[in-house]
């Protein structure tokens, strides 16, 4: 059964991370339009090419099925990048979606180069199927990171996630050392093998894990109830290392 989502709950959960954010001196704001999250991160430097999947001309988004986040500081200079989107992966998973390198173009026997490639061998992403919404592209200007942003955007995320589509899976594909210096926030599993990605026309090659939550475990995660622990831990400092 699919959750119901609480707007109050959802409002209160995205306030406290929105005000974080104020805190550190950016201010956040939500878009749809994939055209102009191209434009922004073409216009971004030190930023690196925008994955496929969240390129129109390689695999467009409907609206409604996908947002992306910006952070600006005083200056109303970009500090902070990323993308979500939602897969309907009721008559496929995860793993097979990734393989297939339908995850990145809409049509890979027409966008994707013959040299590219996915292989995703991480076991819990052959059973994450219905609605499996994915995060990924984030990118933190060098003078704001070490400040616990990844967790203020990761906070956001969920609730805009949980908000739109209540999924059945969120997840993401990151790498190992993000995980070793504990800078992955919020999610409850992660395995091995999520994605040995190569990417040619955009000179991606990684080799990530996979990292998710369940829809039950993020509709708990947005709950009210949990709020309380949130403010109390709200300072969002950086982790100790190795947690996630």
């Amino acid at each position: 059964m699919r959750s119901v989502v609480n707007p109050l709950c959802v409002s209160r959960f995205l306030q406290l991370y929105d005000l974080a954010a104020n805190q550190k001196g950016i201010k956040l704001s939500i878009g749809f339009d994939f055209q102009e999250y191209l434009s922004i991160t073409r216009a971004t430097p030190t930023k690196g090419p925008t994955y496929p999947n969240f390129r129109p001309d390689r695999s467009p988004i409907k609206l409604g099925e996908g947002y992306w986040m910006m952070g600006v500081d005083k200056n109303n200079e970009v500090v902070v990048l990323e993308a979500a989107r939602l897969y309907d992966l009721s008559t496929s998973n995860f793993a097979e979606h990734l393989e297939s390198l339908k995850a990145f173009y809409a049509d890979p026997t027409v966008h994707a180069h013959p040299q590219d490639q996915c292989t995703c061998i991480a076991p819990s992403a052959k059973k994450m199927t219905g609605r499996v919404a994915y995060q990924g592209d984030r990118w933190v200007r060098r003078d704001f990171r070490g400040q616990g942003i990844p967790k203020i955007m990761a906070g956001i995320a969920r609730g805009v996630s949980f908000a739109m589509w209540a999924p059945d899976f969120l997840c993401a594909l990151v790498a190992r050392q993000r995980l070793d210096r504990g800078s992955i926030y919020g999610y409850a599993h992660y395995e091995p093998g999520g994605g040995a990605l190569r990417l040619i026309e955009d000179g991606i090659v990684e080799d990530d894990w996979l990292v998710w939550l369940t829809g039950e475990e993020l509709s708990s995660l947005v709950d009210s109830r949990a709020i309380g622990q949130l403010v109390v831990a709200s300072s969002f400092s950086p982790p100790s290392p190795g947690s996630a």
